[in-house]
């Protein structure tokens, strides 16, 4: 009978807006996985606890859902304006892969924590009781984020009042601006329209709002879909058909966004594009059980990873729903009334959430400066998770 040693790699488990993701220094990784590649690929796969057929990542510390199952390498930046060097990876759950090709918006909230907590940070700046400014550089985009950490004495603070739908408990808030965020060199439409036609088999035609901004995003009218935007997971996630019909959605907007060069491409990069449905503000009930009044919110939307309906939003696709609502005459935008405006509050599956961004059309194209949201982050377990030896 065979026998391999476990190994113990030091770790933080942490909870980010609403995801939650291992953590890892990028000098604490056995040497093979500090550098991209199959290494690193196979190790985090394995802590994750994938590919599990079972779709449950029992022997692992993934949740088996999208918000789950994902990791996060961080290091210190090489460069003189960043404190981090922050690289995400969002694992598949049934497949064998780990897909790099995006960030992680509710992540990102944990990514100051954990950066002051481990000595990432100038201690000088850190101070007594307020807040620090930590500047990070997001790995898999190129873009900077700048994450505003509550300080009380000496240490992060974690606890508070602050109360975001989607997750459980109050904790306290972290400001997050993401700068510059539309994805690629400013191509914040990459076909260079707000809303195309987008030709997808089994429709004529669909308007479609395709967005880089944040993550790169396809939105569509939810009544184009067939549904009121006021569905919870149960709806969509326990419909197969309509799960095929979305990736197929999916596929066609990334062929024409210019991700992939067939649509036969898109099963290999679930992360990236994101698909989402918007619609007018109506009431609902939350997957709470709480009331959401249609005066309350400007809009709903609705967003798809790794192929299933999230149970609040992303946050980079939250990203991607200021940017466009900041845009006259995208599908954001009108269904939240149209004109101009710098911040929108949407309605999700777990509740609402406001997001904030302003736009300036320059020499005919669209620039966001920054987009704005608040979160919070939580350490939830830290030591080490321990892997097979030849896991790797």
């Amino acid at each position: 009978m065979s026998s391999v040693p476990q190994i113990k790699i030091p770790a933080t488990y942490m909870r980010g807006g609403t995801s939650k993701g291992v953590f890892f220094k990028l000098s604490d990784l056995p040497e093979a996985a500090q550098v991209p590649g199959k290494a690193r690929d196979q190790l985090l796969l394995r802590v994750i606890g994938s590919p599990d057929p079972y779709q449950k990542q029992t022997d692992g510390m993934g949740g088996a859902t999208s918000s789950t199952s994902k990791a996060v390498i961080i290091a210190k930046s090489s460069s003189p304006e960043h404190d981090v060097d922050y690289l995400f990876g969002q694992v598949a759950i049934d497949r064998p892969y780990v897909d790099w090709s995006g960030n992680c918006g509710n992540l990102s909230s944990a990514v100051g924590p954990f950066a002051v907590a481990n000595g990432f940070v100038d201690p000088a700046r850190i101070p007594d009781n307020g807040v620090v400014e930590v500047r990070i550089w997001q790995a898999n985009i190129q873009k900077t984020i700048i994450s505003k950490v509550p300080v009380t004495n000496g240490e992060v603070q974690e606890t508070g009042d602050f109360e975001l739908d989607g997750v459980t408990f109050p904790a306290a808030e972290v400001a997050v601006a993401f700068m510059d965020p539309a994805d690629g060199e400013g191509a914040i439409f990459p076909t260079g329209n707000v809303v195309d036609e987008l030709e997808v088999p089994g429709f004529k035609t669909l308007s479609a709002t395709m967005i880089n901004a944040g993550i790169p995003t396809i939105f569509i009218n939810a009544a184009d879909l067939g549904y009121t935007g006021t569905e919870l997971q149960e709806v969509i996630n326990g419909d197969a058909k309509a799960l095929a019909m979305f990736e197929t959605v999916r596929a066609h907007g990334a062929l024409r966004m210019g991700l992939i060069e067939d649509v036969s491409e898109a099963a290999n990069r679930q992360h990236t594009p994101k698909i989402a449905f918007v619609a007018p503000s109506a009431d609902y009930t939350a997957s709470s059980g709480n009331a959401v009044h249609a005066e309350d919110i400007d809009l709903l939307v609705r967003a798809l990873s790794m192929g299933k309906l999230h149970h609040a939003m992303m946050g980079t696709a939250a990203v991607a729903i200021a940017a466009a609502a900041a845009i006259e005459g995208t599908l954001v935008n009108l269904a939240a009334g149209g004109g101009k405006r710098q911040s929108v509050t949407f309605g999700h599956p777990s509740g609402s959430l406001r997001v904030g961004a302003e736009a300036n059309l320059i020499d005919g194209h669209w620039q966001i400066d920054k987009a704005i949201m608040s979160r919070s982050a939580r350490v939830l377990m830290e030591g080490t998770v321990r892997v097979p030896g030849d896991s790797f």
